[in-house]
């Protein structure tokens, strides 16, 4: 009944720019803070980006700021991504995760989505 739902990844070409949506459903993201993290075969889950529930303070890994922005919708009940100046090392599966506040540690979050793919390859 509580669902997470990613969408919008795909194929994109290196340089490209795709959007991704976290759709919430059976509770209200406006009390939480939302994380996206990827993984990619053989690696480890790593955060990238994360949201307060104010939407007033946002956090990027290294490796994306500057190319990733993170934002949100409330009355939506969305989150999103927009992914700029794609690499082929941000090829990965993207999920988003709900927490009380911004954190990393991707064991911490309460609820996940089930992910969506995100290639980058010419």
């Amino acid at each position: 009944q509580l669902q997470l739902v990613e969408s919008g990844g795909g194929l994109v070409q290196p340089g490209g720019s795709l959007r991704l949506s976290c759709a919430a459903s059976g509770f209200a993201l406006d009390y939480y803070s939302i994380g996206w993290f990827r993984q990619a075969p053989g690696k480890e889950r790593e955060g990238v980006s994360c949201i307060s529930s104010s939407g007033g303070s946002a956090n990027y890994a290294e490796s994306v700021q500057g190319r990733f922005t993170i934002s949100r919708d409330n009355a939506k009940n969305t989150v999103y991504l927009q992914m700029s100046s794609l690499k082929p090392e941000d090829t990965a599966v993207y999920y988003c995760a709900v927490h009380n506040f911004c954190t990393a540690v991707a064991g911490l979050y309460d609820y996940w989505g089930q992910g969506t793919p995100v290639t980058v390859s010419s």
